[in-house]
């Protein structure tokens, strides 16, 4: 899928759409080192995270929540997400969202029951991007 982008930002000498787009890789990678605190980093200090039966805010709750998670049902496994569509609300402040999910440990490609579709609300702080708002569902 393409990327698309239906506001533009104001120059930068940077290219803020590929800034965005690497804000899920820097999530991959967090998770693949099962460091909870790194991926609590990606949020803004109250930031919100989202997910089918859980509501986490703040980076204390967002880490501890993964703490537990990559100890008991996120041992092991791997995320991808890539995304499809990023559109800018202003020069810091975008919306994105993603396609992906997790993987089982051994697995390549996400099974249909654990693919997602996410939106994140990202905001640039301290020339920055961070998740001021993450949510995901089942992609199906």
């Amino acid at each position: 899928m393409s990327i698309t982008e239906q506001t533009s930002p104001a120059a930068t000498g940077t290219d803020p759409k590929a800034e965005v787009a690497a804000l899920p890789q820097r999530l991959v990678a967090a998770w693949a080192e099962h460091d909870s605190a790194a991926f609590a980093q990606l949020f803004t200090s109250d930031g919100t995270m989202i997910l089918p039966g859980v509501f986490c805010q703040g980076h204390e709750q967002i880490q501890q929540f993964m703490t537990n998670a990559f100890a008991g049902p996120y041992r092991g496994t791997r995320v991808t997400g890539q995304p499809f569509n990023i559109r800018f609300l202003g020069p810091d402040t975008v919306v994105m969202l993603t396609q992906g999910g997790v993987l089982a440990p051994g697995e390549e490609e996400v099974s249909a029951e654990r693919a997602v579709r996410a939106c994140w609300l990202a905001v640039r702080t301290d020339g920055q991007w961070r998740l001021a708002a993450y949510q995901n569902s089942p992609k199906n």
